[in-house]
């Protein structure tokens, strides 16, 4: 089972306007017009990084963002649970 960062938005642009903030470069080809976008990870670990620049940006940007480190159980990443979240995860795979 891969770890999956679903984001979703209600405006055009911003989940593309997002990635490409926090990617830095062209390596992601986000259409504008896309309103849900998602992403596998080999590496639970990995995602510690996305969540962050969500929670740390979250004022700047309409997204929703949902993670899944087990099969069809899908968490809401906020702001109060965004810390437990990045936390648990160091906890639960500590490779």
């Amino acid at each position: 089972m891969n770890t999956t960062v679903n984001l979703y938005s209600r405006k055009f642009g911003e989940i593309s306007r997002f990635l490409h903030n926090f990617y830095s470069n062209d390596c992601i080809s986000v259409k504008d017009d896309t309103l849900k976008w998602k992403n596998s990870y080999d590496n639970p670990i990995e995602i510690s990084d996305i969540i962050g620049v969500f929670i740390d940006n979250n004022d700047k940007y309409d997204i929703n963002m949902w993670i899944s480190l087990d099969d069809n159980i899908f968490i809401n990443v906020t702001s109060s649970n965004s810390d437990k979240i990045i936390r648990y995860l160091f906890e639960r795979y500590p490779y």
